[in-house]
């Protein structure tokens, strides 16, 4: 198993696992020695990716709910314990997205896009940072190009990642005395199902055609490419690393928004 040893034993808990850069991460860490916890609302899928883990030699487990609900989250972390003895690590990877701008955004969708990627994170780090603490472990979220920037017709949306933003550096503030290291990365366009499991772009061949245009590399990423640095960041590698919020857009925050 090639670059085994990076993460040989540790225990790491992966949200959004069944699908895109969620879980192109545990794929990732499973094929490096970590034992994976993935997290998510749709058991097949996560089936298959547990199995996958495992076809490659790896370790890893299924639990299922919804990243919202504070028992859950203490559910997922109790489960890494009871199956794998501890938490190393943590990948916020959740999330969702919608369309909108200030004035035609519900409040139902303002709460929906709220508590999907900013409360859910809030409660899955809180329940998992006495975990952490024991092994100095390190956490990982997927904020969005859209975080430190606005873009029109996403208001809730960059508000949320904002808000990640936020979460990542207080967060790494608070748990630095214990030797818990938070990190965030800020992905441009990736071809995952975020776009398309909620309708959010109608035509998303023809949007990811255009963002070709949008990202000044001329194309749009993998998941595979935005878990290698979240991998990185995991590792001992970014043992000096907290705080940060990472761009990884083919240059997209760079270009002015057209």
């Amino acid at each position: 198993m090639a670059g085994a040893a990076r993460f040989k034993d540790r225990v790491v808990l992966v949200t959004g696992a069944s699908s895109g850069i969620g879980r192109a991460c545990a794929r990732a860490l499973g094929r490096e020695g970590a034992k994976v916890v993935a997290a998510g609302r749709r058991r097949e899928r996560l089936d298959e990716v547990v199995e996958a883990i495992r076809a490659d030699g790896g370790e890893a487990v299924a639990v299922t709910g919804d990243v919202r609900e504070e028992a859950i989250c203490g559910a997922w972390v109790a489960a890494a314990v009871e199956r794998f003895g501890g938490l190393d690590g943590l990948v916020n990877a959740a999330g969702v997205i919608g369309t909108g701008g200030l004035l035609d955004t519900a409040p139902a969708e303002w709460d929906r896009m709220m508590d999907s990627n900013l409360r859910a994170m809030f409660l899955l780090t809180k329940a998992a940072a006495p975990e952490l603490i024991k092994r100095k472990g390190a956490v990982v979220n997927l904020s969005s190009v859209a975080g430190p920037r606005p873009y029109p017709g996403l208001f809730a949306y960059c508000v949320s990642k904002a808000g990640v933003d936020a979460l990542t550096r207080c967060a790494a503030l608070d748990l630095a005395p214990h030797g818990v290291r938070v990190n965030a990365v800020n992905p441009g366009v990736v071809v995952t199902e975020l776009h398309t499991v909620t309708g959010a772009i109608p035509d998303y061949a023809g949007f990811l055609e255009r963002s070709k245009t949008t990202h000044p590399l001329g194309r749009v990423g993998s998941p595979e490419e935005v878990a290698a640095l979240v991998l990185f960041l995991l590792g001992g590698e970014a043992g000096w690393m907290t705080g940060a919020t990472v761009a990884i857009d083919g240059g997209r925050a760079l270009a002015s928004a057209r």
